[in-house]
């Protein structure tokens, strides 16, 4: 058979996919097949992702005041839901990176979902003091007393009553005040990371404005914040 025929392009088209993305080709292979090589890839895709999934919770849990077996039980729960939907998905794989990495992305995605529902269920608003107390700080102002500190942040309580919108509140005290991931707060929310800077940006700009009408703030101080 010439090379030019048909056929003959088949084989070299397939060894430089098995080249290119390495163990993708098999990983895809296994996974829409059946029997116990599925059933083997299906296991080793779930420990695989577990490893990510744990040490995404790991490096988020200052965020969510979690440890322990409820910290293993949120990754246990995100890489078995992102082993069902890469299943689910997989003939959207298009080769244009390795597997594991496109695998990835679901796993984090489900870790950012799981954080998001569990940070929100134990949230109450609005909320504790020290939290509040914190503002000056994340505003870039460092009250000259502990009197001056108090005062900016009523202020900025104040503020946020008077000036924010319902949702912009929302997102402002999950964001800014609660430390909530940005991702998280983005699937809680049926909304987008842009969507939500674009928000948090324009509650800043009101609060900040009311600071300066105010007298808590210069407008120099705004510059640098």
């Amino acid at each position: 058979m010439s090379p030019s025929e048909p056929a003959g392009k088949a084989e070299p088209d397939l060894a430089h996919r098995r080249v290119a993305y390495g163990d993708s080709f098999d990983w895809v292979s296994a996974l829409t097949g059946s029997g116990p090589a599925r059933e083997q890839a299906v296991a080793s895709l779930h420990e695989l992702l577990l490893r990510v999934a744990r040490g995404e919770v790991s490096r988020r849990r200052a965020a969510i005041g979690v440890e322990g077996p409820e910290l293993d039980d949120l990754a246990h729960q995100a890489a078995a839901d992102a082993v069902i939907a890469i299943i689910a998905k997989i003939g959207r794989f298009r080769g244009e990176s390795r597997f594991t990495t496109w695998a990835y992305k679901f796993v984090v995605l489900e870790v950012a979902n799981k954080i998001g529902r569990h940070f929100w269920q134990r949230r109450t608003w609005p909320l504790e003091q020290e939290e509040w107390d914190r503002l000056p700080d994340r505003f870039g102002v460092r009250p000259a007393d502990q009197a001056e500190g108090r005062d900016l942040v009523s202020a900025v309580r104040r503020a946020v009553d008077e000036e924010l919108t319902e949702r912009q509140r929302t997102i402002f005290a999950a964001l800014v005040l609660g430390g909530m991931p940005v991702d998280a707060l983005a699937i809680e929310l049926g909304t987008t990371r842009n969507a939500l800077y674009k928000t948090l940006f324009d509650a800043r700009r009101k609060l900040r404005a009311n600071l300066v009408a105010n007298g808590y703030l210069t407008r120099d101080e705004v510059g640098r914040s």
